[in-house]
C-alpha cells in the first residue's frame, strides 16, 4: 500500500500531519497552545483525503506544539464504526505525550468531548540519527527483567527526584548493582504511555505493570518525563558499561479494550485494526476484550515503524507480550509476514527479538514454534524447575532442562530457551517458596485472578516464617533453583529483586499494587545478592555455551557411577562433568540435601 509518512514531521516552515483514517468521512487536526492552560484555545483545522489517510501541511508548528485528531463519520459499534468528533483521538504514531492518560467513564460515552481528559501529542523534534550500533546484548548473557517504577522508588541512593524514571537506571548506584551481579541486559517491563482499566479506579487501584497501552512509540511521560532524550541518554549510560536495552512490548491489544472500552486512537481513526470474528464481534485472544489484527498491513507497519524507532535509540531488542499475536490471521502462522520483515529489514534484522510464546485464543501456545533467531521465554523449563525441587518431579526431566529444552527446540547447535523460575507474572522467586496458594485478595477480585495451580510450595508455613528450620530450607530451595538457572545452557533471567529476596506477600498478579512492586533495598538479602554474583561470575566460564558440549558430557549418579536408564529412574540428583580446555567442570545437582554443586578443577585420575 502505497501512503504518505504517518505522524508529525516538521521541518523549517512548518509540520506535516498525516493519519490513516480510511472509513471517517472528514479529520481534523487539533493544535493546542503550548503554553495555554487547561487546553483552552483549540484550533482545528479541516485535513484533506490522500487515499485511505487525511494529510495537512501547518505554517509555523515547530517541535514541542501540541496537537490531536477528531475523525467525523458513521456511529455505529455493531458494524465497528466508533466514529465520535467529540472524542479527542491520539496519533497512533506520537513519540511523546503532554501528560499521562487517566481512566474516566466519559472516555467511552459518546458526544461526551474529552478534549480534556486526553493527553496530547507533541510535534517531534526533527532526528539526525545514524544507524544503531550492533546490540550490546548477546543470548546468553543474563537478561534482568524490570519494572522501571518499582525498581527505584525505595532506592536510598537515588535522588527522590529522579526516582521511578528511566533516567535512574543511569545512576551509578543503579550501574555498580547490575555490573555486580553481572547483568547483560536490562528488560524494561512496558515504558510505553497506559491507561488503567476501567475496574481498577473504583477499587482505589493503579496499573502498575503497563501492559495496557494506547499509541506504541508515546512513552509514558511519568516514566520517562524526559522524553525521548532521556531513554536515548540511559540506554548510551548502560551500554557503556557493558548492559544492553531491552523492551518489553505490547502490540496484541490496545488500552481502549472491548465494547464498552474508551476511545482514545485506533478505535476513533482505524477501527478494521482491531481482529473481529464472523458475526463482527471483537476477538479476545489477548484477555483484555480486543485484540490488534496484525494481518494487516497497516497494523503491521505501526508495529514495524515502532521497533525501528526504539532500535534508532540504541534499543538492542524486545520481548513481545502475547506473541502468537503477531502471527495471527486468525490462526497463529510460523511463517507469518511480520516475521520476514523483521528479518529483512536493515535496521531490525540484528536486534534480538524475543517471544512470550502463548496467548489466549485458539492454539495460543507456540513454544518452540517461533522463527529459528528469536529467543523463546520457556514456561516448561520454570515448571520442570520447580517441580523437581519441590519433590514431585525427575532428575531426567531436570537434564533436558538444563540441556537446553531440545524437546522444544530441536537439536540445534545452540538453544533459544530463555531460562528462569519467576517473571513478573507469578510469585516472587522468594514467595515460591514461602506460598503454596496465591494470596491476591487485595486485587478486589475474590481471590479469583492470577495463576490458581502454580508449582509453589511453602516449606510447612504459609508465608513469613520465624522458624530457623524453615527459613534455612527456603534458602536453601531458592539457591538451589538459582543455581539450576545459572548452570543451564540457554539465556538465563531474573526478575529485579529475586536476587536479594523481593516478596510480594503471596500475591501471583501484582499488576495493580504498584507499592507492593517496589523493590526493598534496605532490607535486602545481600548474601543472596552475593551468591547470585557469584554464580553469574561462575557461569561466564561455563562450558554450555559450547554448542558441543552434549557430546563430550560425562552423567552420572550421585555416587559417581555412570548413569544408566535404571539409574535414572527415580533419581533425586545427579552428577555432570564436562570437559573445558584443561579442566573439568563440575554440576552436582542433590535434591535430598537441597544442594546444587558447581566447580572446577584439573582433573588427574589413574584410570577412568
Amino acid at each position: 500500500m502505497s501512503v504518505p509518512a504517518w505522524g508529525a514531521r516538521p521541518d523549517a516552515s512548518g509540520t506535516h500531519f498525516a493519519v490513516l483514517a480510511p472509513d471517517a468521512s472528514a479529520v481534523f487536526l487539533c493544535l493546542f497552545d503550548r503554553d495555554a492552560p487547561n487546553d483552552d484555545g483549540e484550533r482545528r483545522l479541516p485535513m484533506e483525503r490522500s487515499g485511505d489517510g487525511w494529510t495537512l501541511t501547518v505554517p509555523g508548528v515547530r517541535a514541542g506544539d501540541r496537537y490531536g485528531y477528531r475523525a467525523h463519520g458513521r456511529y455505529e459499534p455493531a458494524a465497528n464504526l466508533w466514529f465520535d468528533p467529540a472524542k479527542l483521538l491520539v496519533d497512533p504514531w506520537a513519540i511523546e505525550l503532554d501528560r499521562r492518560f487517566v481512566c474516566d467513564p466519559r472516555l467511552a460515552m459518546f458526544g461526551e468531548d474529552t478534549a480534556a481528559l486526553v493527553p496530547k501529542a507533541i510535534v517531534p523534534a526533527v532526528a539526525s540519527r545514524g544507524p544503531p550500533p550492533p546490540p550490546a546484548f548477546a543470548p546468553g548473557g543474563l537478561i534482568y527483567e524490570l519494572n522501571v517504577r518499582g525498581f527505584t522508588m525505595r532506592h536510598p541512593e537515588v535522588p527522590p527526584e529522579q526516582r521511578g524514571t528511566i533516567a535512574a537506571l543511569a545512576h551509578p548506584a543503579v550501574l555498580r548493582h547490575l555490573t555486580k551481579i553481572g547483568v547483560a541486559g536490562v528488560e524494561l517491563m512496558p515504558i510505553i504511555a497506559w491507561i488503567d482499566e476501567r475496574h481498577l479506579p473504583p477499587l482505589g487501584l493503579v496499573n502498575a505493570w503497563g501492559y495496557n497501552p494506547v499509541a506504541p512509540m508515546a512513552l509514558d511521560p511519568g516514566l520517562c518525563p524526559g522524553g525521548v532524550e532521556e531513554l536515548a541518554t540511559t540506554v548510551a549510560a548502560l551500554r557503556a558499561a557493558g548492559i544492553g536495552t531491552l523492551l518489553d512490548v505490547v502490540f496484541n491489544h490496545t488500552g481502549e479494550s472491548d465494547a464498552a472500552g474508551p476511545t482514545l486512537c485506533l478505535r476513533g481513526l482505524d477501527p478494521a485494526a482491531y481482529a473481529r470474528d464472523g458475526a463482527g464481534r471483537l476477538i479476545n485472544d489477548s484477555g483484555t476484550g480486543n485484540t490488534l489484527d496484525c494481518s494487516r498491513e497497516p497494523v503491521r507497519e505501526l508495529v514495524l515503524a515502532s521497533l525501528r524507532h526504539f532500535a534508532s535509540l540504541g534499543v538492542d531488542g524486545f520481548r513481545f507480550d502475547l506473541a502468537p499475536i503477531l502471527a495471527r490471521g486468525p490462526g497463529f502462522d510460523p511463517a507469518a509476514p511480520i516475521f520476514a520483515a523483521i528479518a529483512g529489514d536493515p535496521v531490525l534484522r540484528d536486534r534480538i527479538m524475543i517471544a512470550e510464546p502463548w496467548d489466549t485464543g485458539p492454539g495460543g501456545y507456540q513454544l518452540g514454534h517461533f522463527p529459528a533467531n528469536w529467543l523463546e521465554w520457556n514456561d516448561r523449563y520454570r515448571d520442570d524447575v520447580r517441580r523437581f525441587w519441590r519433590g514431585d518431579g525427575g532428575a531426567g526431566v531436570l537434564t533436558t532442562r538444563i540441556a537446553g529444552s531440545s524437546d522444544v527446540f530441536g537439536g540445534a547447535p545452540g538453544s533459544r530457551s530463555v531460562n528462569f523460575v519467576a517473571a513478573h507474572d507469578g510469585f516472587a522467586l522468594g514467595d515460591v517458596v514461602a506460598y503454596a496458594q496465591r494470596h491476591n485478595e487485595a486485587n478486589g477480585e475474590q481471590n479469583r485472578d492470577g495463576h490458581a495451580e502454580e508449582v509453589a510450595w511453602n516449606s510447612g508455613v504459609e508465608g513469613p516464617s520465624g522458624d530457623p528450620a524453615i527459613r534455612s530450607r527456603r534458602d536453601a530451595d531458592v539457591r538451589a533453583m538459582l543455581a539450576t538457572v545459572f548452570a543451564s545452557k540457554g539465556t538465563p533471567m531474573l526478575t529485579a529483586g529475586d536476587e536479594f529476596g523481593r516478596t510480594q506477600r503471596g500475591n501471583n498478579n501484582a499488576y495493580a499494587q504498584d507499592e507492593t512492586t517496589w523493590l526493598d533495598w534496605e532490607h535486602r538479602d545481600v548474601a543472596l545478592e552475593d551468591f547470585v554474583a557469584a554464580l553469574s561470575a561462575f557461569r561466564r566460564d561455563w562450558p554450555l555455551a559450547d554448542p558441543a558440549w552434549l557430546a563430550s558430557a560425562d552423567w552420572r549418579d550421585l555416587c559417581d557411577r555412570p548413569m544408566t536408564p535404571e539409574r535414572w529412574m527415580g533419581a533425586g540428583g545427579f552428577l555432570l562433568r564436562l570437559p573445558a580446555g584443561d579442566e573439568t567442570m563440575f554440576l552436582r545437582v542433590d535434591r535430598g540435601e537441597r544442594r546444587v554443586t558447581l566447580a572446577r578443577a584439573t582433573m588427574l585420575e589413574s584410570r577412568l
